[in-house]
């Protein structure tokens, strides 16, 4: 494996660590690690979304950047009498990415290892070989003989379970290939402002946001934007690659490399167009790359933080990503590092003024 940097490092810890929906402990206590030493205030909302502040101008703008801490996985529902375990899908899944793959359970006893169990092709019959397989249908197993030894593993229901996978720095050491990245990438990027902002002049107050259970309806997300009340909002996350065969220009245009995503529309909200608008000029201005998408389907935390309150002027900027909602998925470093440049430019300039203009025209 290559070497790893200390970007790299961070970003394999975020995606090691074992975090669904209604469980983001382990990703929250990473992110709070690397994002501690770069805010005046750390602290979490009553949901557990974590917030750091960083302060510019005390009396300036609000401006929030979120990234969501869970990931998609499963939680037991019951054990059966032979020792196998059933489960309920923490986030949407797609059932041909999940037979036969390694899956962590999280018990009070610690990691016990899993693995989604599938039948083999010999006793299948030819119709049923063409025919998916039910979510409703699979299973676990964690090599237990019966339920009292499942037990005695510590596995009960409600037990979180993860997809396992070992984050990897490709051949072609830009492609990074991890679990989680949405939307460890998200909490990535507001480490990494901050980070940035350090010893920068910023005329506003900086809320860099871990929000809990994004993946089952960005609740987290409008529980810290009513924390915070920020003036304008950032969702940071993954968006959907087109550059893999089998996808029409019709159902994704994202490119590997080609830069930070600016979504104009998604199925949760209508993308602001004065913040959408000076963050283009901005990226313009400061030749940073950057592309244009659109999702009918799905949504990110921007959908619930510009709902929040009286309302809160919202854009998402995404990073194209290959094989989301898997086990492990594909994306670029240089649209991490675009993203992160063309965000720290955007706030250097959004100041009360700006803010003003881009909210009320």
């Amino acid at each position: 494996m290559a070497k790893l940097d200390e970007t790299l490092t961070m970003l394999k810890d975020l995606t090691d660590a074992k975090a669904i929906s209604g469980d983001e402990k382990e990703a929250r206590d990473v992110m709070e690690k690397y994002i501690a030493p770069y805010a005046d205030e750390v602290f979490t909302d009553n949901l557990g979304s974590l917030i750091a502040k960083k302060t510019g101008n005390a009396n300036g703008p609000k401006i929030m950047v979120a990234g969501h801490l869970d990931e998609i996985g499963f939680m037991v529902t019951r054990i059966d009498d032979k020792g196998f375990v059933y489960f309920q899908t923490i986030g949407g899944w797609w059932n041909q990415v999940m037979l036969a793959q390694r899956v962590t359970i999280m018990t009070k006893n610690g990691d016990v290892t899993g693995v989604i169990g599938s039948k083999p092709p010999h006793v299948l019959t030819p119709e049923a070989r063409k025919k998916p397989y039910e979510i409703k249908d699979m299973f676990i197993d964690i090599g237990a003989s019966s339920k009292e030894e499942a037990e005695k593993f510590g596995v009960r229901p409600g037990d979180s379970v993860v997809p396992y996978f070992d984050f990897t720095v490709m051949k072609n050491e830009k492609m990074l290939l991890a679990k989680a990245w949405d939307n460890r990438i998200g909490c990535a990027i507001a480490i990494e402002v901050l980070k940035q902002l350090k010893d920068e002049d910023h005329p506003n107050v900086v809320y860099g946001v871990g929000t809990v259970q994004e993946e089952v309806g960005l609740r987290g997300a409008k529980t810290s934007t009513h924390t915070i009340t920020p003036d304008i909002g950032f969702g940071v996350d993954v968006g959907i690659a087109g550059d893999t065969p089998g996808i029409s220009d019709k159902e994704a245009v994202g490119n590997l490399g080609d830069g930070p995503q600016i979504i104009l529309y998604d199925a949760s909200m209508i993308s602001h167009k004065g913040v959408r608008d000076f963050v283009v000029e901005t990226a313009d201005k400061n030749n940073i790359p950057y592309q244009y998408s659109s999702m009918a389907g799905g949504g990110t935390d921007s959908g619930s933080i510009h709902l929040t309150a009286n309302g809160v002027p919202a854009l998402s900027i995404t990073i194209a990503t290959r094989y989301i909602h898997s086990h492990a998925a594909i994306l670029h470093r240089d649209d991490f590092e675009n993203t992160v440049k063309l965000l720290v430019e955007v706030i250097k300039g959004l100041d009360a003024e700006k803010v003003k203009e881009i909210t009320f025209g």
